[in-house]
């Protein structure tokens, strides 16, 4: 082999200046999985079970609904916990409004009479 394309192989695997040690593997990168793979640990801990069947969860934010179609459910109401995952979309209440109002229950239409009274006062 040439000299020259020797002494630029070597100096490349050099983690120093001259005369240092050279480095025995290349460094890994941790990947990203870890984390996920602690939170999976720390559900099944708290004994989270999948609710399968779930179509659509709506996320009330004040004037703002996060959205989930065809999430991924888990819950543990001893711990009242529950996880969503699955991909999400940010909308306007207004924009999502009518196709909601059928899955509301009596409760949650008397809070949304009131949200819509709010809207009307601070809009007029």
């Amino acid at each position: 082999m040439d000299v020259d394309r020797l002494q630029r192989l070597a100096s490349a695997v050099r983690t120093g200046g001259k005369g240092s040690m050279r480095r025995k593997k290349k460094a890994a990168h941790k990947a990203v999985s870890a984390d996920d793979t602690k939170l999976q640990n720390c559900l099944k801990r708290m004994q989270v079970n999948t609710i399968p069947g779930i179509q659509e969860v709506n996320i009330f934010q004040g004037e703002n609904v996060i959205q989930f179609a065809n999430p991924k459910l888990q819950a543990s109401p001893p711990a009242n916990t529950y996880v969503v995952t699955g991909p999400s979309s940010t909308r306007a209440l207004q924009d999502i409004l009518p196709g909601v109002f059928s899955q509301l229950g009596p409760e949650n239409i008397a809070n949304l009479k009131k949200v819509a009274e709010q809207y009307s006062q601070e809009s007029g």
